[in-house]
């Protein structure tokens, strides 16, 4: 790096169930969570229900066909973090959703790191196989209430993290890289309650970045934010957003240069930036 140029902060967003309630997503543990309304709608997505009992199973693909995620948009919080990467902020989401929708307002796939996986793609448990979602709620409809996987014949499910089953130990450790290496950590819409997720919000402190929490009710890790922000956060997210992105677009020699498809390597130390 040349004398007088620096990198960009990196931006690091932790997003939950909060940032997509906007888009008709309905959260699972605030004060009109699902859980809380119906605590029996957990055994749909807990692991060993579903791959023990076939009417778990059922009532799960019904749950599916029924999910507003079909009808969901991003809202103005998801394409107001995909114009902060759009101005050459480096930038990271670390989501627990499984909406896919920070994709859909234009944020590169691998900019995004899903700890709970993807609902927009079924997994075979027996042979691996990935399909989508839609090709299973066909099956569904045309008369398949369990359908089994069609090449090997085992249950299928939503590529998600079930209650009872680990997360993707390589997606974890790509969040954790960031959360040390990034210089501004926002948690957005997420209770802070969840583990793994919600210790990376102390995790990016004890590395040095500054945390902002956005969320409407209180969360275990209030006490080390350097900002609270209780507003509506499809309101919120695009000014705080906007500001963190002000710099770059007054000082061009600031801007991180184009990537190609893969991430080029950070400096030594730091995963890659841009």
């Amino acid at each position: 790096m040349g004398a007088g140029e620096r990198e960009a902060p990196l931006v690091a967003l932790l997003s939950g169930a909060g940032i997509s309630t906007d888009s008709g997503i309905p959260d699972y543990r605030g004060p009109q969570g699902v859980w809380r309304r119906d605590p029996e709608a957990e055994k749909l997505v807990t692991y060993e229900y579903y791959m023990t009992d076939p009417e778990i199973r059922r009532r799960s693909w019904r749950m599916r066909g029924e999910s507003p995620l079909w009808e969901a948009r991003p809202n103005a919080a998801h394409e107001a973090v995909a114009r902060l990467h759009d101005t050459g902020t480096p930038t990271r989401v670390i989501t627990q959703n499984v909406d896919g929708l920070h994709q859909a307002a234009g944020l590169p796939d691998h900019k995004v790191m899903e700890l709970h996986g993807n609902a927009r793609t079924v997994l075979c448990t027996g042979c691996g196989d990935r399909t989508t979602m839609r090709r299973a709620l066909e099956r569904v409809a045309a008369g398949e209430p369990d359908p089994p996987c069609e090449r090997c014949g085992a249950v299928l499910k939503s590529a998600t993290v079930m209650f009872g089953q680990a997360l993707d130990q390589g997606v974890l450790a790509e969040a954790v890289a960031v959360t040390k290496a990034c210089d501004e950590f926002l948690a957005v819409g997420t209770s802070l309650q969840v583990q793994p997720a919600a210790s990376l919000a102390g995790l990016a402190v004890e590395h040095g970045a500054r945390l902002t929490i956005v969320n409407a009710e209180p969360t275990p890790y209030d006490a080390l934010a350097a900002d609270l922000v209780r507003e509506p956060i499809s309101e919120a997210l695009p000014r705080l957003l906007e500001h963190l992105g002000k710099h770059n677009r007054q000082d061009p020699q600031n801007r991180a240069p184009q990537e190609p498809p893969q991430d080029r390597p950070g400096r030594p130390g730091r995963p890659g930036k841009g």
